[in-house]
């Protein structure tokens, strides 16, 4: 009979960054299922282990793997032709939980995503339209492959191009309209509706609705809808907003009484001077801000990444991702220097600063400079990465993927009063003693992490194994021998031959 702390040491046992593939590939037999969610989703795992899981017959094993944050995405883009639609729903939904910006997949992979028909397997559960829309909304395609669909050799993905109708250049969309395929031709001729006015204008829902609101922020306006709106007070922001919308429409929302609709018309890139300079005069501070905060000429992609930056702190904003239209890295650099805070926090958005730029707004006064960068750049120095994690507690677990988090020298933090910081501290395996007081601290993260530290001594790790308290963090802690590792997996019931 297995023993008690079967499950609890099976886990800790797939948690262990020394098991060797020997061990790993044991955890695939099936009395091991307890341990597949650590194993094939939570740890990094060699060669030889994901070629087994890719051939595993059970698909909550292969489901694991491809929403796995520490596999790269060539790797799991492996189980792109999976037969079970499911593994390939988790393949398109990407890593799990989505914590930042994730890799792209392979432009192969994103072709035959985005392009399949119907289902492989016999299993409706998840159509190929329900893959796509996972897949769109995973982060998991680059605006590179998007920007180059409009071109590609694959008419599927052409017709997929036309979606983008507002970000296709003019020779874009005139090449869609004439395209020697007629669904490319059909849905080009449909989307490029959204700059006729009059189309808009007849599809313009009347109630209040995600519809209506995208196509006034958006798309083309015509006169009468623009008058509409102005007469009744609705939807301002969104007129505001639109890059469409008459010169004279926006004069006369740059003086409504609302200061909200005035400082979005501030933000807009098309703003006559003597406009602006009105704006920049305004009695609400909020309007003169995002007036001054750009002198002319500006562009709708540097207001799109101010917008993601403006009103929101660093931890609300956490990790960006890469948009579609990006302003070009000049005016990054040039915020960088920006006396104004906002800029500065927009350039440490930017993961392509330059290592001078980086290191000047390390030291920024501002934290939330110094914390966007901790989350955007890679080469964020670990003391503000360590700085964001002590004080942003909703983005520990993306900073806790982050190979710039410090690891060692956390002494001092021991003893932190919050249970987050005590657990990255009790792993450091530079502590100038074991962590042996953690080994009985109320949270069992807290503990888990001391169980799991080389520095405690060999004998005290055999005994924790057989505690309930302890059991899995000791069967993950790098010091125990691999023969031993074989024998927690005895013990729990499983084979030596299996999946050898």
């Amino acid at each position: 009979m297995p023993s008690p702390f079967a499950e609890l040491w099976l886990r800790g046992v797939a948690a262990n960054p020394a098991a060797p593939s020997e061990v790993l590939l044991r955890l695939l037999d099936p009395a091991a299922c307890a341990a597949w969610k650590v194993l094939c989703e939570e740890r990094d795992l060699p060669a030889d282990v994901v070629d087994a899981v890719i051939a595993h017959p059970e698909r909550a094993v292969r489901r694991g793997l491809a929403r796995n944050h520490h596999v790269g995405p060539v790797q799991r883009g492996r189980l792109v032709n999976d037969p079970d639609p499911r593994v390939r729903g988790a393949l398109a939904s990407g890593p799990y939980p989505r914590l930042g910006r994730v890799e792209a997949l392979p432009e192969d992979v994103l072709e035959t995503l985005l392009t399949a028909q119907g289902d492989i397997g016999h299993d409706r559960i998840l159509t190929a339209d329900e893959i796509r829309q996972e897949l769109e909304f995973s982060g998991q395609i680059p605006p590179s492959f998007q920007r180059k669909m409009a071109d590609h050799a694959n008419p599927e993905l052409r017709v997929r191009a036309a979606r983008l109708w507002l970000w296709l250049t003019p020779g874009q969309r005139d090449a869609l309209l004439a395209d020697p395929d007629p669904g490319v031709r059909d849905a080009a001729r449909l989307k490029s509706r959204v700059l006729d006015a009059a189309s808009m204008e007849a599809e313009l829902p009347e109630p209040d609705c995600h519809h209506r609101g995208l196509l006034l922020g958006e798309y083309a306006v015509s006169r009468a809808v623009v008058e509409a709106c102005l007469a009744a007070g609705r939807d301002l922001l969104s007129l505001a907003r639109n890059r469409h919308t008459p010169a004279d429409a926006v004069a006369r929302l740059a003086r409504h009484p609302d200061p909200s609709v005035r400082a979005r018309v501030a933000s807009r890139a098309d703003l006559d001077p003597s406009l602006l300079a009105e704006l920049a005069a305004d009695p609400h501070g909020a309007v003169r801000t995002r007036a001054l905060l750009q002198p002319l000429p500006r562009t709708w992609a540097q207001r799109g990444a101010i917008d993601g930056i403006v009103g929101r702190t660093a931890e609300e904003i956490g990790p960006v991702a890469e948009m579609l239209a990006e302003p070009d890295t000049s005016w990054y650099e040039a915020c960088a220097v920006s006396v104004h805070p906002l800029l500065r926090r927009v350039a440490a958005t930017w993961p392509s600063l330059p290592e001078e730029l980086v290191k000047r707004l390390a030291g920024d006064p501002d934290p939330h400079v110094r914390h966007l960068l901790a989350y955007n750049h890679p080469l964020a120095p670990p003391d503000i990465v360590l700085d964001a994690f002590l004080t942003a507690p909703r983005r520990r677990p993306y900073l806790l993927t982050l190979p710039r988090l410090p690891r060692t020298g956390l002494q001092r933090f021991l003893d932190h009063e919050d249970p987050d910081v005590r657990a990255l501290a009790a792993a450091d395996t530079t502590l100038a003693q074991p962590p042996i007081h953690l080994l009985t601290d109320p949270e069992a993260r807290v503990r888990r992490a001391a169980a799991a530290n080389p520095l405690l001594p060999p004998d005290l790790t055999r005994t924790l194994l057989e505690s309930p308290e302890t059991a899995e963090g000791a069967a993950a802690n790098p010091s125990v021998s691999t023969e031993r590792l074989h024998g927690l997996l005895d013990l729990s019931g499983l084979a030596r031959a299996a999946l050898q």
